[in-house]
């Protein structure tokens, strides 16, 4: 894959945006209120499957080197075993779907966009819940029922998800159609 500089400062761009997502964030329970998967939508939605997904990639790589650019100033390879990791893996694939499903042909609609980031929204939670759970049964040894784990690490975080989808699908749709046109 043949990467232009234009490509990698805005790959680079959104891996950073990544990161300011992950500080701006509000601690509840084993997974905090963050803005990373806004950008982690929006890197889809504006970069396209291949590059989205590496600005994921890159900015998961970058949190389990040591850099503390994972939510609550943490990072290094023990990333792993926290119960929101499986969430940063989901990033990596959602970005990829939603660029995936939203660059297919050149119709940039919102309602398309939308429909991406939903499919992106699902990745990211199907990942991480199951995730979250092994972590906390088998390795936290926190015995939770994998119904708690979808209440407390997908069903109160929808509304906001929801909120995050209609944002970054439109912005996306003032966005994508002038990237496209200068690219």
């Amino acid at each position: 894959m043949k990467i232009s500089t234009r490509d990698m400062v805005l790959v680079s761009l959104f891996t950073a945006l990544t990161a300011i997502g992950a500080f701006l964030s509000i601690p509840l329970g084993n997974v905090p209120i963050s803005l990373q998967s806004l950008f982690t939508i929006l890197s889809g939605l504006i970069l396209g499957a291949k590059l989205g997904s590496l600005s994921q990639l890159i900015y998961v790589i970058l949190g389990l080197t040591g850099v503390k650019i994972f939510a609550g100033f943490s990072g290094g390879p023990q990333s792993i075993f926290s119960p929101s990791f499986g969430f940063l893996i989901g990033f990596i694939f959602a970005s990829y779907i939603v660029g995936f499903i939203s660059h297919r042909n050149k119709d940039f609609t919102f309602k398309k966009m939308f429909l991406a980031t939903l499919a992106g929204t699902l990745v990211i939670y199907a990942f991480g819940v199951p995730y979250m759970y092994f972590i906390l049964n088998n390795i936290l040894v926190k015995e939770i029922s994998f119904i708690t784990a979808l209440k407390t690490g997908c069903i109160i975080f929808l509304p906001g998800d929801i909120l995050k989808c209609f944002v970054s699908s439109y912005v996306a749709t003032k966005i994508v159609p002038l990237a496209t046109k200068e690219a």
